[in-house]
C-alpha cells in the first residue's frame, strides 16, 4: 500500500506539524498500456478516467502510459475523447475541490493517450488487434464488464498470449465486483482465473479500500501507541459497521432482483471493513502479510444463526420532503418480490482478541441518510466517581471512523461542565480530512489504479479473502433462498425495520442514529 497521494498539495498546518517527518513522494509508475474492457460504460466515465486525470496531475503516470478502451458499441477515438471532455468538466465542477477548473495541460496530455478499439469480448480478432497495440509493453487489463464476461475475457487473453509475462513486461488483470454470487460460484470463478493466471496477476478490486479513512484504519491502529493497547475485548464493548444509502435501485431493478443488499454489500465491502478493524498487526505492510491477517479474521467469524439476522425491504415513504416509491413499485421489480433492500446481522469473531465482542452490521437502500462508518464502542467506566453523574448517564466513549460522504474520525467522551460543581457533559473531538488536508476532487480509485500499475496488491482481495467473505454470509443466503426468515418492511426515509433495532435491544445496545 502506497503513501496517500496528494493531487493538489497538502495544507500548511500539516506541513508545519510534520516538517521533521515528511514521507517521500510516490515514485512515477512504469510504462504501461491500460486496457479497459467495457470502457464505454458508466464506471469508466465517472470514475476511472477522472482517477487517471488525478494521477496525471500528480505526475505519477509515465510518459509512455496509454489507455485503450475496448467496447462492442459503435464509436471512434475522437468521439470517445469528446465524451470524456464533458465528463471531466462535470467532475471538477461538481465535486468539492481546491481547484474547480480543469487543468487543461494535464487533461490534454492524458486525452491524447486514449484510443478506442471496437470489438467483441469473445472474438479472437479483438485480441489480435490488442496484441498489435500492446507489443512487449507492460499491460493492465481492467474488466469493467458484467461478471459473465470475466472468465471468457481472461481465457481469450490466455489463448492470444496477451496474459503471458516476460522478463521485461508484466501482465495484470483487474476484476471488478461482483466476484461470484455465493461461495460456490466464487470458488468456480477463482478456479477459472487461476487456471490461466498466477494469483499475483489477479487484482480483485474493491473501491471502498481506496478511501482514505479505510486505509487510515491501519495507520490509526498500528502507528499510535494509545490506540492499539485498547483495541481488544478487555476495552471494547462492541463495534457497529453501517453502510446506508438514500438512493433506491434506480434503473437497476433487474440486476438487484437477483442480487439484494446482502450479496451487493456484505461479502465484499463490509467484510473488508470488518477485517481491517479486527485483524492482528501484520509482520509488515507487504501485500501478502496484510492479506494473511485479513483471511485469519474472516476465517474466525462464527457461523451465523437465524436470530442474528434481519432482512428488510423499503416501502413508499419520503426523503428530504420528496415522495419515494416502494421497492416493489420500482421498474423491473416483481410486484411480490422478496428481495431484501436492507440487511443487518450480529457477527462474532472466535479468537483471543475479540471473543465476546459483537460486531453489528447493517446496510440498506432508501434509508434516512447516506453514511458509511465504523463505530467502535468502548466499555463504560466501571463505577461512578462523580456523584452528580451516575455511571449509566456517562457519555458513551465512541470512536467513529467516517468513510462517506465525508472522511474523518470523531471521538466522543466526557468532560467537566464549566461551573462550581463537578458535573460531566458529553463532548466530541473531530478530525476531518478536508479541514487538515487540501485535497482535490477524487474518486477513490486513484490509489488503487496506481498500486496496480506499480504492483502493490495490498489493497486488493486475494482468492482466500473473497471466499472467506462469501463463507460468512452463505448461511443467510441459504436460509433466505429457502424462504426462511421474515421479510420486514420499512418506509423509505427511516433507519430500517424495527427488527434491526430489536437485534441490538435484545443485547441491551442500540444503533447510532442515522442523521
Amino acid at each position: 500500500m502506497t503513501a496517500p497521494l496528494e493531487f493538489d498539495g497538502g495544507g500548511t498546518e500539516q506541513a508545519e506539524a510534520e516538517e521533521h517527518d515528511v514521507a517521500p513522494a510516490p515514485a512515477q509508475s512504469p510504462p504501461c498500456v491500460l486496457v479497459i474492457f467495457g470502457g464505454g460504460g458508466d464506471l469508466t466515465k465517472r470514475l476511472l478516467i477522472p482517477a487517471l486525470y488525478n494521477l496525471a496531475c500528480a505526475r505519477l503516470l509515465n510518459e509512455r502510459f496509454s489507455v485503450v478502451v475496448v467496447d462492442w458499441a459503435d464509436n471512434s477515438t475522437e468521439n470517445l475523447r469528446a465524451q470524456f471532455d464533458d465528463t471531466m468538466r462535470q467532475f471538477v465542477t461538481q465535486r468539492r475541490a481546491v481547484a474547480s477548473q480543469l487543468q487543461e495541460e494535464e487533461w490534454a496530455w492524458l486525452r491524447s493517450r486514449i484510443t478506442f478499439l471496437r470489438g467483441s469480448f469473445e472474438d479472437p480478432d479483438t485480441y489480435k488487434a490488442l496484441d498489435a497495440v500492446c507489443g512487449q509493453m507492460n499491460c493492465v487489463f481492467y474488466l469493467a464488464v458484467a461478471a459473465r464476461f470475466f472468465a471468457p475475457i481472461v481465457l481469450q487473453l490466455d489463448a492470444s498470449g496477451l496474459s503471458r509475462e516476460t522478463e521485461w513486461s508484466y501482465r495484470r488483470v483487474v476484476v471488478e465486483k461482483p466476484f461470484g454470487s455465493d461461495i460456490s460460484s466464487a470458488r468456480a470463478l477463482n478456479t477459472q482465473l487461476r487456471s490461466v493466471l498466477d494469483e499475483s496477476q489477479i487484482y480483485r478490486i474493491d473501491h471502498y479500500l481506496g478511501k482514505e479513512t479505510v486505509q487510515n484504519i491501519l495507520a490509526l491502529r498500528f502507528s499510535n501507541g494509545f490506540f492499539e493497547p485498547l483495541w481488544n475485548r478487555q476495552n471494547i464493548d462492541h463495534v457497529q459497521i453501517t453502510a446506508a444509502e438514500t438512493v433506491g435501485v434506480e434503473k437497476r431493478g433487474r440486476f438487484y432482483e437477483n442480487t439484494g443488499a446482502l450479496r451487493d454489500m456484505v461479502p465484499n465491502h463490509i467484510m473488508q471493513l470488518l477485517a481491517m478493524v479486527a485483524m492482528e498487526a501484520p509482520t509488515s505492510f507487504d501485500a501478502d502479510a496484510v492479506r494473511d491477517e485479513k483471511s485469519k479474521v474472516l476465517a474466525a467469524v462464527h457461523q451465523l444463526s437465524a436470530q442474528d439476522l434481519v432482512r428488510g425491504q423499503y416501502t413508499a415513504g419520503s426523503i428530504a420532503g420528496r415522495a419515494m416509491k416502494g421497492y416493489r413499485e420500482e421498474p423491473d421489480v416483481a410486484p411480490d418480490s422478496h428481495t431484501e433492500t436492507f440487511a443487518a446481522m450480529k457477527l462474532s469473531i472466535d479468537n483471543w482478541r475479540w471473543a465476546g465482542v459483537p460486531f453489528f452490521v447493517r446496510t440498506g437502500k432508501r434509508l434516512a441518510t447516506r453514511k458509511t462508518e465504523i463505530a467502535v464502542h468502548f466499555k463504560q467506566a466501571p463505577y461512578a466517581l462523580f456523584r452528580d453523574t451516575p455511571v449509566e448517564k456517562l457519555t458513551p466513549n465512541i470512536m467513529v471512523l467516517q468513510i462517506q460522504p465525508s472522511e474523518g474520525v470523531t471521538m466522543q467522551f466526557s468532560a467537566k461542565v464549566p461551573g462550581p460543581t463537578v458535573k460531566l457533559g458529553g463532548v466530541r473531538m473531530k478530525f476531518d480530512y478536508n479541514d487538515w488536508f487540501q485535497e482535490g476532487p477524487s474518486t477513490g480509485y486513484e490509489t488503487l489504479i496506481y498500486d496496480c500499475l506499480i504492483g502493490d496488491a495490498t489493497l486488493f482481495q486475494r482468492a482466500d479473502n473473497v471466499e472467506a467473505g462469501w463463507k460468512v454470509v452463505q448461511p443467510a443466503l441459504d436460509a433466505w433462498g429457502a424462504g426462511e426468515g421474515e421479510l420486514c418492511f420499512y418506509p423509505a426515509g427511516k433507519a430500517g425495520p424495527d427488527a434491526a433495532d430489536e437485534l441490538l435491544a435484545r443485547r441491551k445496545r442500540h444503533w447510532l442514529r442515522l442523521i
